[in-house]
């Protein structure tokens, strides 16, 4: 079965409303996705389980996913952190 991981880096405090979003896409998916903060690694298709991870800004979270639709799980988990994460303050303006 292929396996595919992501990292991102915190720009904010991993809370319910971002854990529900992670938790609830994961679970679309065939392959088992984990979420990983600091040395705790949960099951991504646990709400709790996420918000478990106790994950706050600054920290890298990394995704891994493995099975059929691995790579898939891990872009759409990865594109939902970057959602509630990306600062887009930052962006220059034209």
């Amino acid at each position: 079965m292929p396996a595919s991981s992501e990292s991102i880096t915190l720009t904010g405090d991993l809370h319910a409303r971002p854990a529900g979003a992670l938790a609830v896409a994961a679970g679309r998916f065939a392959a088992s996705v984990s979420v990983t903060a600091g040395s705790k690694t949960v099951d991504a298709k646990s709400v709790l389980g996420v918000m478990g991870l106790g994950a706050t800004s600054g920290q890298v979270v990394t995704v891994f996913a493995d099975g059929q639709d691995a790579a898939e799980a891990v872009a759409a988990l990865i594109a939902i952190l970057e959602s509630y994460f990306f600062d887009h303050r930052d962006q220059v303006k034209p």
